[in-house]
């Protein structure tokens, strides 16, 4: 059984950094896509920043230039670097990752989330 642990969250002042963990546990073949969301109160989730195995990358406007996604292969582990933090970056974030298993094929899965807090 697939599953992802995140951690990394907390609470920071505005322009500070924080980095968010997600590493994909369980039985699999191979990752095709990891991908960081987050989640506003009272809003909709939305994409942040996503890796694909083709080695594409992309990022929301909004973080372009400030968040960093990377990936340790070895470890199945992604990390979303987040610099220059705005009270705007407010959120639960949220890691997914497209995971194929030859029993399972593709299936998306999704870490528990963790609380990004910025002050002003």
């Amino acid at each position: 059984q697939v599953h992802l642990e995140e951690s990394g969250g907390g609470l920071v002042q505005t322009g500070g950094s924080l980095r968010l963990s997600c590493a994909v546990l369980g039985r699999f073949y191979t990752i095709n896509i990891m991908g960081w969301y987050r989640q506003a109160p009272g809003k909709q989730r939305v994409m942040v920043a996503e890796w694909t195995k083709s080695g594409r990358i992309r990022y929301d406007d909004s973080v372009q230039g400030r968040f960093t996604i990377s990936r340790d292969a070895a470890k199945d582990t992604m990390y979303l670097q987040m610099n220059n933090l705005e009270p705007e970056d407010t959120a639960v974030y949220y890691c997914n990752a497209n995971v194929y298993d030859f029993s399972t094929g593709s299936q998306p899965y999704w870490g528990q989330g963790t609380q990004v807090t910025v002050s002003s």
